[in-house]
């Protein structure tokens, strides 16, 4: 109701009559649900986005301004409380402001500083000796349980708020967070904290993980196939294998920690997977085409890196140099320690020549690598099989 009204005064205040078609267009999609009711969708914004560029090419800017809110409306990103007041929306006269919506957050700020109020009386009426502190530090606590507020099915209208359960769910999260891989570890350690069935299952076991390990044992083995599957095919992008690795820092090996958030350390240097070890020192991961790139080539009876694996190396040895000049700065702005930082390289899939064994490629590859300090590289195939060795053999921490 509140867009409805919104598009009519749009439409009376336009001038243009392009503006005014788009508009009418728009107005008349809200109007079309059946059964008096109004529609929405995708259709709906995109006739805004549709109208707002008719007004900003007539130059109306003041239309273009009350669009750009309905579409933010339209799309959530303008809450309706606050839309209804800036454009007095309302279809009930509430005067130049929403009393109602004003007199419902001054009982809400009211009913939020008698619960304090009370809880502070209750904690010190229990500890006489409590210093300033205390009490804040309580209420502090208090504050973070009242995250995981219940609603007990055997006591209807009324909610309680569990004590300590805060501290229970911020372990769970750093459980998940440092020792096993999932998605949304806040989100998780928040879902397990509130069922007192998962909570039985994670006391009941070693550190609270074997329920978690086959479920994450199974999400690494699809993230592994799907990588296969990227890296098999000649059409993959860099881009496309960096998007996919997103995240899989435990592919190269358990003394990572996870990946730093900072892929810009050095100016005009851009890595593209930054790798921190338990030690803190940085491991850079620079990443070249998969399928289609021939690494290797026949010179005096030996296979030897081709010109593709050399120009890799060659970056990212620079990236190393940058690193170590810029050390002290790097330290002290990202926190993370570069000092004769590392590099991997992950170039090329066997399947890209066929005529030569895959040992070979392999082989040729680690003979290159040893004669230099600081840099590996490796096949994707050979990094996946590795990290799929590691999975069949349940390590997933």
């Amino acid at each position: 109701m509140a867009l409805e009204i919104h598009l009519t005064r749009i439409l009376s205040a336009a001038t243009a009559e392009t503006v005014r078609s788009a508009v009418t267009v728009t107005l008349r999609h809200v109007q079309s649900g059946t059964g008096g009711k109004r529609k929405g969708g995708k259709r709906l914004a995109e006739l805004l986005g549709a109208a707002r560029f008719s007004a900003a090419q007539a130059e109306e800017w003041e239309i273009v301004r009350a669009l750009q809110d309905a579409l933010y409306y339209t799309e959530g990103r303008l809450l309706r409380p606050d839309y209804e007041e800036k454009y007095r929306l309302h279809y009930l006269d509430r005067g130049p402001r929403d009393k109602l919506g004003l007199d419902s957050i001054a009982r809400t700020m009211v009913t939020i500083n008698e619960f304090w109020c009370a809880e502070v009386e209750k904690y010190l009426n229990g500890h006489p000796e409590a210093v300033v502190s205390d009490v804040l530090e309580h209420i502090r606590k208090l504050g973070a349980d009242a995250k995981f507020m219940q609603a007990p099915v055997e006591d209807p209208a009324r909610y309680y708020i569990p004590r300590g359960i805060a501290e229970r769910a911020l372990w769970t999260e750093r459980v998940l967070e440092n020792r096993v891989e999932v998605a949304d570890p806040a989100g998780s350690a928040r879902r397990i904290v509130s069922s007192p069935e998962a909570l039985a299952v994670l006391a009941a076991d070693e550190d609270g993980l074997t329920v978690l390990r086959a479920a994450e044992l199974q999400r690494r083995a699809a993230r592994l196939r799907e990588l296969r599957r990227l890296t098999e095919d000649a059409t993959t992008t860099e881009h496309a294998l960096q998007q996919e690795l997103k995240g899989m820092y435990w592919i190269f090996g358990g003394h990572f920690i996870g990946e730093a958030r900072q892929r810009r350390l050095v100016p005009g240097d851009e890595v593209d997977i930054p790798l921190i070890r338990g030690d803190g020192s940085l491991h850079v991961v620079e990443l070249k085409r998969a399928a289609g790139v021939k690494l290797v080539k026949e010179h005096r009876g030996s296979w030897v890196p081709r010109r593709e694996v050399h120009d890799a190396v060659g970056q990212a040895i620079n990236y190393l140099v940058g690193l170590d000049e810029d050390r002290e700065r790097i330290l002290r702005e990202f926190g993370v320690d570069t000092r004769r930082a590392s590099a991997l390289i992950l170039i090329g899939h066997p399947l890209s020549q066929p005529e030569v064994d895959e040992a070979d490629i392999n082989e040729a590859l680690r003979v290159h690598a040893s004669h230099l300090n600081r840099v590996e590289v490796l096949t994707y195939k050979e990094l996946i099989d590795s990290a799929e060795r590691a999975l069949a053999l349940g390590d997933v921490i």
